[in-house]
């Protein structure tokens, strides 16, 4: 009996892991993604043990080891002297704790290793330069057009990101909410600083209006820095946006001086700029045979480093669901009602502590405080989250 085939629009993270999980599940996958080849733009993202245990049941381990960074923990510094307001462990803790690492890696880098993988997996088919430029559905599975040639399935997943094709031909387009921040990128080689100037941890250090975001990549041999400045007049949601240096300087202006010496040693050939938008969370993510997946779905604001994790949980639960043979749209619903909550308590987590970061005056006092008596239930309850067992824990119901 031939395997089902699933269409993915969008080889992003979420798309490839997809199409290895299901793969790994028993279905073909194809791969379309729009750009001339498989890669990304972006820098560094964080990997939690929620979704690295996902990759690692995907035999990614050992390429994860070689090419990322583990850091020790995450310290919350003030802005102005850098003096330490809270600390949190990972490193081998983290591991022990819930089983899986913590990483830190180039997005590009991951992007590379699932890459690899799928194609060394004779169940995907990667296209390059091959956008979905509408579909439609009926009893008989899923057609899509791309690059005018018409392509059949038995179902559709829109992993194609912030302004997804696939969303849009199902819900219509929307208009997302500008935040009022604009995010700044940029990497830093780490042998620019001075020996010793940033522990191995990620660093966040919290100001009025802004903070600033800063950890390891390539086995520490590069700096990730994400800068957040509340600012109008400019909204621009594109990842690759050049911004100019002098701005960057200027938002930072009289922050302390591992700040300053970040900014001043950036590459400025990696510096970019885009606004924060907001989408609030979805209703619906699909219908029959069609749903969505990652940031087509959920984008979240970049204040809790789950997007990308978010997006891996979504493939591993999808694959489960259409492996437990209750008819294809079943499943798509099952998927989607198993991950809605979660990735709708993820959004609204980023977007209240885009609030929390900015605090001024006593209300910076008062959270201050408050970081230093966490108790980190809610990490807890992110990093324990098994995304590979989150469908047979809650199996479908009967008739």
């Amino acid at each position: 009996m031939a395997r089902e085939k699933i269409l993915i629009a969008g080889g992003g993270i979420g798309g490839l892991t997809a199409a290895l999980c299901l793969a790994r599940a028993g279905f073909e996958a194809v791969v379309f993604e729009q750009a001339p080849e498989f890669g990304e733009i972006g820098a560094g993202i964080q990997l939690s043990p929620n979704c690295s245990r996902v990759l690692h049941h995907l035999g990614l381990a050992p390429a994860l080891e070689k090419c990322s960074f583990l850091p020790q923990g995450t310290e919350f510094r003030a802005w102005d002297t850098g003096r330490l307001i809270a600390s949190s462990t990972l490193g081998e803790n983290v591991r022990e704790r819930y089983g899986a690492p913590y990483y830190h890696i180039h997005r590009g880098d991951l992007l590379g290793l699932l890459v690899e993988a799928a194609r060394q997996d004779e169940a995907i088919e990667l296209r390059a330069a091959s956008r979905v430029d509408g579909f439609s559905q009926d009893a008989s599975g899923v057609r899509i057009t791309s690059n005018g040639r018409l392509e059949e399935g038995d179902a559709l997943i829109g992993a194609d990101g912030i302004h997804s094709t696939v969303r849009a031909g199902l819900f219509g387009r929307e208009s997302p909410t500008f935040t009022g921040n604009l995010a700044w990128r940029a990497l830093v080689p780490a042998d620019r600083l001075p020996r010793g100037m940033l522990h191995p941890v990620a660093t966040v250090w919290w100001g009025p209006g802004r903070h600033f975001v800063c950890y390891y990549l390539r086995r520490g041999t590069l700096l990730n820095c994400v800068c957040v400045v509340e600012k109008d007049g400019w909204e621009v949601e594109s990842w690759t946006e050049r911004g100019e240096h002098a701005e960057l300087k200027g938002d930072f202006a009289g922050w302390n001086e591992h700040i300053q010496a970040l900014i001043d040693n950036m590459d400025r050939g990696s510096l970019y700029k885009w606004a924060l938008h907001d989408r609030p969370p979805m209703a619906r993510w699909g219908e029959s045979a069609v749903t969505l997946l990652g940031d087509a779905c959920h984008p979240t604001l970049p204040f809790m480093a789950q997007g990308a994790a978010m997006a891996i949980e979504d493939a591993a639960v999808l694959a489960q669901c259409l492996r437990a043979d209750t008819g294809t749209a079943a499943a798509l619903r099952r998927y989607e009602v198993l991950r809605r909550e979660r990735t709708a308590l993820v959004q609204n987590g980023s977007r209240r502590n885009a609030r929390v970061f900015h605090l001024r005056g006593f209300k910076a006092w008062l959270r201050n405080q408050a970081a230093r008596r966490a108790s980190g239930r809610v990490t807890d309850r992110l990093f324990r989250y098994d995304a590979l067992t989150a469908a047979s824990r809650n199996p479908p119901a009967r008739s």
